[in-house]
């Protein structure tokens, strides 16, 4: 039976991140922008991609066991940098970010490595940072998720009483009807409020693992919310966030094949797919121009592409499981 066209997205993105894992490792030597003499003392502005190919491999679909583990490769890489202690040192380069970027470190630390780097990591962490004095719903359901997969106390509130109040629920949408929004030109959100939406349910449904723990009128309005957002999403192109919405309704409980907006968003990112599996940018207005440097090509498509590979290993696994 051939592959499905989720089947299809996921390998050949997760063939494309394979291939490109040295520009993954802040440490390896980048003829663009440094030697392997200064690789480990350049801040080469790595650190959030590594994190982010910490958290594929550490919520990705794992393999069945048969034939080789397209994840193989990175989840070394991943071992490697969390062992490394010259990669912490690397979110100072960062003020703003320093803080998450320590804590998403320690929550995804591979299981059975030595936790020493990751406990320093924590160590150094502000207690007003794991406080919700000051921070939105949102802001406090991720540092919630971060804290909690690292072992760390924190003072956030329980997330069904951040639920009434985050986007998921509190989101609402501007524009047409989610029938005609297709055809409209005016975003039903914002994308910053569009990715609160998708992250706030991957928190609260840990990537598709658990119940979100939203229901009733709640869930129909998250779900109508994502709908709408989707559809204007395929209708202009909007690759990255429209991988990000299927995820989300995945994690809202629906099967994103058996919906129109996501079947056609599988099929719009399907068209967006390059022969190598790189989807080459966040959308096609800001995807990478022709003949640019390797380094250039992957800072515009790796975040996509990773988005991509995890949102259909996830979905397309559940399928074959069901």
């Amino acid at each position: 039976m051939p592959p499905s066209l989720l089947e299809q997205l996921s390998a050949g993105a997760l063939d494309w991140l394979g291939g490109n894992l040295d520009h993954f490792d802040p440490f390896a030597a980048d003829t663009e922008a440094t030697t392997p003499s200064t690789a480990r003392s350049a801040p080469r502005g790595k650190a959030k991609a590594a994190l982010e190919l910490g958290l594929l491999c550490h919520r990705a679909a794992r393999p069945d066991g048969t034939g080789p583990d397209p994840l193989g490769g990175a989840t070394a890489l991943v071992r490697k940098l969390w062992q490394d202690p010259d990669f912490p040192r690397l979110f100072d380069h960062s003020p703003a970010y320093a803080s998450t970027y320590r804590l998403v470190y320690a929550a995804l630390a591979p299981a059975g490595i030595d936790d020493t780097q990751c406990r320093e990591a924590l160590a150094r962490l502000d207690p007003a940072f794991l406080s919700p004095g000051g921070k939105s719903p949102y802001r406090r359901i991720e540092i919630r998720y971060y804290a909690d997969r690292a072992g760390v106390r924190h003072g956030i509130e329980s997330y069904a009483e951040l639920l009434p109040r985050s986007p998921l629920v509190a989101l609402r949408a501007a524009g047409p009807t989610v029938a005609a929004a297709a055809k409209s030109t005016v975003e039903p959100l914002t994308l910053p409020q569009a990715y609160a939406l998708t992250h706030t349910a991957f928190y609260l449904g840990d990537f598709g693992r658990t119940d979100p723990r939203i229901a009733g009128a709640d869930l129909d309005h998250a779900r109508g919310l994502t709908h709408r957002m989707l559809s204007h999403c395929v209708a202009h192109d909007l690759w990255d966030l429209a991988a990000e919405l299927v995820l989300t309704q995945f994690v809202l409980g629906e099967d994103p094949l058996r919906t129109p907006s996501g079947a056609a968003a599988v099929e719009c990112l399907a068209r967006a797919q390059r022969p190598d599996g790189a989807i080459p940018g966040r959308s096609a207005e800001l995807m990478a121009a022709p003949r640019v440097t390797a380094g250039e090509f992957f800072r515009k498509a790796y975040h996509t592409t990773l988005v991509t590979a995890l949102m259909a290993s996830i979905v397309s696994s559940a399928r074959c499981a069901s």
